[in-house]
């Protein structure tokens, strides 16, 4: 089980649910979740991550927030602490290579080219 959370530049109601469409379409989402004031996106179940930030990503700006293992209430919370460093610092790395992989897009806008006075004789 993966829990993904993502920020998504939405706008309206029509793109938080255009967004949780496309996402329910991948085969292994447990849950979904949208945080409406922030707009952050909560996944969780067996699915690829990667695959669903591309999706997004091909709509809106997204961000990750995190990525890792979802927690589950058996009665391990005292695993320690070094077990919490080391996933952060999996998390972390996950994040940096993710970002290195798939750079931010740039966007380049194209501005007509200014009018150039013509010469008139009187």
């Amino acid at each position: 089980m993966k829990k993904l959370v993502v920020k998504v530049d939405l706008h309206d109601d029509r793109d938080r649910s255009k967004a949780m469409r496309v996402v329910s379409g991948f085969g292994g989402i447990g849950s979904l979740a949208m945080e409406s004031k922030d707009n952050k996106l909560t996944v969780s179940g067996d699915f690829d991550p990667v695959k669903v930030v591309n999706k997004l990503r091909k709509s809106w700006h997204t961000e990750i927030v995190s990525v890792g293992a979802a927690k589950e209430d058996d009665g391990k919370k005292d695993e320690g602490k070094k077990e919490e460093g080391k996933k952060d610092d999996q998390v972390a790395n996950l994040v940096k290579a993710y970002q290195a992989y798939y750079p931010m897009p740039v966007t380049y806008y194209c501005l007509p080219p200014e009018e150039t006075p013509s010469c008139v004789i009187c």
